[in-house]
């Protein structure tokens, strides 16, 4: 398949009184044309970080890309001046963010804020301007598209505001969109409608999606494949099917065991115990190995080298290492003969 985005060792750090903190550690990943690609993990691992690097939304200072680079149809966006980077941004790759109304302008009409980057980067007239803002209106499901264009953010639901923020980021028709959490703010009926919407635009514009989420009910809906991170770290990466079904990193089993399902009524949810390491000064080895029931020796000390088990599904675990599995064994063998 035909990639359109790679992110190949990405670091990014903060500077602050009490010292540099690494929030993105060694991250790499692609997005094929056409595809959703999922980030998940806990609050603070890095997604959302992540997402605002391929922006070049860092704010510098107190943060910076350290290392790595970030391929969109050929370019690295790392090197690019800020003056191109305002030129992709909306155009090629558009994102949307978690809070719509933060997202809006609560003093100009959804009218003249649907046709503002349209008229400032496609250089078209207003009334060219305010054809395409009713077409993308009536796309994502706002009624009375022409009437509606001159109402202010208050006068919609949070669900049909969240519907407006998502035009915008699709009124130029960009390759490329990151969705920040896209439906924490909502409730769960809006939630399902807005994952329909999501399922409609990507079959009608052909547009890659990166969804960056803690909420797996969400994932299960849309994602193509599944990047899991943790401490700033990708730990895991497969595709729906592999990481739902053959999750291989204990942190990724802990995250699949501690959702609410319908068919396991009356049971226990299982928390995953602890807490995640202080990024001031990130361990050397597997970053859950203070959480997890399976750690060894070798799990403090050492960072796993990334295991694959198919062409789409890699872990980085040393459970999954051969060496570790031949210990293991010896240690199990050693135990029965005692």
């Amino acid at each position: 398949m035909e990639k359109i985005l790679e992110v190949k060792d990405l670091h990014v750090t903060f500077s602050t009184y009490g010292g540099t903190v690494k929030a993105v550690r060694g991250v790499n990943f692609h997005l094929n044309k056409g595809e959703t690609l999922a980030i998940v993990g806990e609050s603070g691992c890095g997604k959302s970080v992540t997402s605002n690097a391929i922006m070049r939304l860092i704010p510098d200072p107190p943060g910076k890309i350290s290392k790595g680079e970030i391929i969109f149809r050929g370019k690295d966006l790392t090197k690019l001046s800020e003056k191109k980077m305002r030129g992709l941004r909306g155009v090629d790759i558009s994102m949307i963010f978690q809070d719509p109304m933060t997202a809006l302008n609560p003093t100009l009409t959804i009218g003249t804020q649907l046709k503002e980057g349209l008229q400032q980067h496609r250089k078209i007239s207003s009334d060219a301007a305010e054809v395409k803002a009713i077409e993308m209106m009536d796309l994502v499901g706002i009624p009375s598209p022409k009437e509606r264009l001159k109402q202010y953010p208050h006068q919609f639901s949070g669900g049909m505001r969240q519907r407006i923020v998502i035009a915008m980021a699709l009124i130029c028709e960009p390759e490329l969109l990151i969705a920040d959490e896209p439906t924490t703010a909502l409730d769960v009926t809006i939630q399902a409608q807005i994952l329909e919407l999501f399922e409609k635009i990507q079959e009608v514009t052909g547009v890659s999606i990166i969804l960056i989420t803690h909420d797996l009910g969400v994932v299960a809906k849309i994602a193509d494949r599944i990047v899991v991170m943790y401490a700033g770290k990708i730990i895991e990466v497969g595709t729906k099917r592999e990481v739902f079904y053959q999750p291989e990193h204990p942190y990724t089993k802990g995250l699949l065991n501690s959702v609410p399902r319908l068919d396991l009524q009356g049971e226990k949810l299982t928390p995953i115990d602890g807490t995640p390491p202080d990024l001031f000064s990130p361990p050397a080895g597997c970053p859950f190995t203070a959480r997890c029931p399976f750690a060894m020796e070798v799990c403090d000390k050492v960072y796993p080298t990334g295991t694959t088990l198919s062409e789409t599904h890699q872990v980085d675990c040393w459970l999954q290492d051969d060496r570790a599995k031949r210990l293991l064994a010896t240690t199990a063998a050693t135990t029965a003969e005692k």
